[in-house]
């Protein structure tokens, strides 16, 4: 037909190209696909963050609890084990005396929580197994004095030396398995390491007011 020419018709990607181009159009306002995508990925990440972060807050506490526990003071807490007080010199000397870093106890007796002493010679009047428990409240005695000249069992480092001596018949030959009393006492408070140092066990003849027991030792400060 000769009427008049059609104009042609635009491609449906040409109309759509210029309508990208155009500014201010709904189309250019529209965020595409893949950034939809990176928002949401960001946004699970950054959540999975906030909530991960409760978790690994209390994860220190436990930690400082056995720090706490695993020094000396926390240890003898653990014993249950009740302190007689400090015994009182009963001559012309003092408890304790303090060197550089040694700390020198003098010679400490199985002093009870109400004062009294135990007493009797060890293969007469006091059975083995009795000279045990008078060492172990000897050793009682010697942490009473420690804790109440430095302040804290935790300032002792570790036991270096005990002198045990035993109130005994003459017969009388297991010295050293009394002492264990206080050794195993030291063990328990300082560690296997620490709390057991060079030692000497021997019988006496007779001790001050009869007691069973009389300890004592040289120690290392922190």
């Amino acid at each position: 037909m000769t009427a008049g020419k059609r104009a042609p018709i635009q491609p449906a990607a040409d109309a759509v190209s210029k309508l990208e181009k155009k500014p201010g159009t709904a189309r250019s306002a529209m965020p595409s696909k893949n950034k939809i995508i990176a928002t949401k990925k960001h946004s699970s990440k950054w959540s999975s963050q906030r909530t991960a972060a409760p978790s690994t807050a209390g994860t220190k506490a436990p930690k400082a609890a056995a720090v706490a526990s695993s020094g000396a003071e926390g240890k003898f807490k653990a014993l249950a084990l009740q302190l007689p007080p400090a015994p009182k010199p009963l001559g012309n000397y003092k408890p304790l005396v303090t060197v550089g870093k040694l700390v020198y106890l003098s010679g400490h007796g199985p002093v009870k929580e109400d004062s009294s002493r135990m007493v009797g010679r060890v293969g007469l009047e006091a059975t083995e197994e009795e000279g045990y428990e008078a060492a172990k409240q000897t050793g009682l005695a010697m942490l009473s004095t420690l804790k109440s000249q430095l302040g804290s069992l935790d300032t002792v480092k570790r036991v270096v030396k005990l002198f045990g001596m035993v109130n005994c018949v003459e017969d009388f030959t297991d010295h050293p398995k009394v002492i264990n009393g206080c050794s195993d006492l030291f063990a328990k408070v300082w560690g296997s390491q620490n709390g057991v140092g060079a030692r000497s066990a021997v019988g006496m003849g007779s001790l001050p007011n009869n007691i069973s027991v009389e300890i004592e030792g040289v120690f290392e400060l922190m």
